[in-house]
């Protein structure tokens, strides 16, 4: 009793903290109730994040925990409903991403004890599973007609039709919403809620059902339900229009304009609150917008609803099949989904049911998939199993947080570090010794063909006095020289190739140092076709000078590459950790 008396205390507090909050929005001032009413719920659901749960997200959670097998006015306490609670916002936190991620207690205690305060007082400490469903159902986010569809199956027969006597029960519970909010003298239940909705007792099917709760207007009693759904549409819309009445030069949310008078357009605060200034009065019928259209789309628009592009009489909502489906929480729903789809779900349902209860020992293996759902200790063997799941989920993060830091480490790898591996600098020493001791060698054969242009420039210019001192003894002319003598000025490219330099040795000493084929063109008396051999002594210089050329590169080459390894040692053994 003690414990039951705290926390009624506690609840008490926190319920008084959400509606001080609530109070603080300062929503009494709106002066129509189906606005002030709609506008608190609102609130109400954006405190708790309930729009952050899908309506397809809370059918799956009922399912998860068992609801669907208990009768609708089978009691549940509180401490089942805070797991239930705790389960939904739980999942919630696992489909949002870690940058929107919500208080789960908080939420938690908010709702929990929103309801208790609002569904408990028939039963104190306990609520049926029907007043639940229908809280949730209604206060969740999720398209309006996917909830409707939702409620028609919890207050039909097994043949489709509505029960009336369940749609009675539906709009008690669903009409202590607006009372919690003390909206209950506006849209509290009362004895003729019932016949607002359907006037005459008749069959009614899901698209009739449909087209009553989604008309508009809607019945007067639940006019806010829609109302609090086209809110939460109209939160961000923008509207480029100045208000008749603050002058804001642009609208948030909805916007009014009057049938009487011309241009004359308010804000939704100003509209709320009975703002009228000019000839405008509040007694002239408003057009409330939800989206804002240029002038050029309007235009458009009507010139294509004239020409019959545009439907006139759009149905509310998409027509469903009238014929009854198959059971979706059996015995007390019907199917939303596809009987093969179903089939199949049920059968991993019972499955994974069944095994939860073979690993936690339970005897309660032999009892139909409907008895496990609920089973406590197959939920709480599932909770074991969840937080373990979780638990290996955090240290695979972590492991993958630590080889990125690890791969950011090697990546800023300096050389200092690179030194601590002696093979990597053995290798790099001794390659640097090699290229070293191939660029003296390159050196000194540039040196020694520098030596050799000079040379054979020498030796063309003494074959040249040769000619034509020979020439002047005979009589003949310099032109009459044999044509192998007048080819001889075609090394001449070579020359201009080398340094340049002019020749520093004496014609007696001119054939020193010179190759084996330059020596055997001018040691015989019998004239050669010099032009050959000394084409081929150049070549056989320049064939020398690229290999030797080609092996300089190889080496910088390799020299680079064991550069860039040795920058790069410890991200290349990173891996291997």
């Amino acid at each position: 009793m003690i414990e039951e008396g705290s926390r009624r205390s506690k609840a008490a507090v926190e319920k008084r903290q959400l509606f001080m909050e609530m109070r603080a929005q300062n929503f009494d001032v709106i002066r129509l109730s189906t606005y002030r009413t709609a506008c608190k719920l609102r609130f109400v659901q954006k405190r708790c994040n309930l729009h952050l749960v899908d309506v397809w997200n809370m059918i799956e959670a009922f399912r998860d925990n068992g609801l669907n097998a208990l009768d609708h006015n089978a009691e549940i306490n509180v401490s089942r409903l805070e797991t239930i609670l705790s389960s939904i916002y739980y999942q919630l936190n696992k489909r949002l991403p870690t940058t929107h991620q919500i208080n789960v207690e908080q939420s938690i205690g908010l709702l929990l004890n929103f309801m208790v305060a609002t569904y408990d007082s028939d039963s104190p400490g306990k609520m049926t599973v029907f007043s639940m469903k229908t809280m949730l159902a209604t206060m969740c986010g999720g398209k309006i007609v996917d909830k409707l569809r939702y409620i028609f199956s919890q207050i039909s027969d097994c043949s489709g039709l509505m029960v009336f006597a369940k749609f009675d029960q539906l709009l008690r519970e669903v009409l202590k919403l607006p009372t919690a909010v003390f909206e209950g003298p506006s849209f509290g239940y009362t004895e003729h809620s019932l016949r607002m909705c359907f006037p005459q007792q008749k069959k009614i099917l899901l698209n009739t059902f449909l087209d009553v709760l989604m008309a508009d207007p809607p019945p007067q009693c639940l006019v806010w339900l829609p109302l609090m759904h086209r809110l939460a549409n109209v939160e961000n819309v923008f509207h480029p229009v100045e208000c008749s009445y603050c002058r804001c030069e642009s609208m948030m949310g909805f916007r009014y304009r009057c049938q009487q008078c011309h241009s004359y357009q308010l804000c939704q605060s100003c509209f709320w609150r009975g703002h009228a200034n000019g000839p405008h009065s509040n007694q002239h019928q408003m057009k409330e917008h939800s989206s804002w259209k240029s002038p050029a789309k309007k235009l458009s628009h009507a010139i294509s609803k004239s020409l019959g592009c545009v439907p006139i009489g759009e149905p509310p909502h998409p027509m469903f099949p009238e014929q009854a489906e198959r059971p979706l929480e059996p015995p007390h729903t019907v199917i939303l989904e596809s009987p093969s789809r179903l089939d199949e779900e049920h059968r991993l349902i019972a499955r994974y049911a069944a095994r939860l209860a073979a690993e936690a020992g339970n005897s309660a293996q032999q009892c139909p998939p409907a008895d496990l759902g609920f089973n406590f200790d197959a939920s709480k063997q599932q909770r074991q199993l969840i937080a373990e799941l979780e638990n290996k989920n955090r240290e695979i993060l972590q492991e993958i947080q630590r080889l990125r830091l690890e791969h950011e480490q090697a990546s800023q790898t300096t050389p200092e570090k690179a030194q601590q591996n002696p093979t990597l600098l053995t290798e790099l020493r001794l390659l640097r010794h090699r290229k070293d001791e191939l660029e003296r060698r390159m050196s000194a054969l540039q040196e020694s063909r520098r030596e050799l242009m000079v040379q054979l420039e020498g030796l063309m210019r003494l074959l040249k006095d040769e000619e034509q001192k020979q020439a002047s003894q005979s009589g003949g002319s310099p032109h009459s020289s044999p044509s192998h003598v007048a080819g001889c000025s075609m090394p001449m490219p070579i020359r201009s190739t080398s340094a340049g330099s002019t020749p520093t040795h004496t014609p007696q000493d001119c054939f020193s140092g010179v190759g084996g084929n330059v020596l055997e063109a001018f040691a015989q008396d019998v004239p050669r076709n010099l032009r050959n051999d000394l084409l081929v002594a150049a070549d056989s210089i320049t064939n020398t000078m690229s290999s030797l050329v080609k092996e300089l590169h190889s080496v910088d080459d390799a020299a680079e590459e064991e550069e860039s390894m040795r920058n790069g040692a410890d991200r290349v053994r990173a891996p291997r950790h």
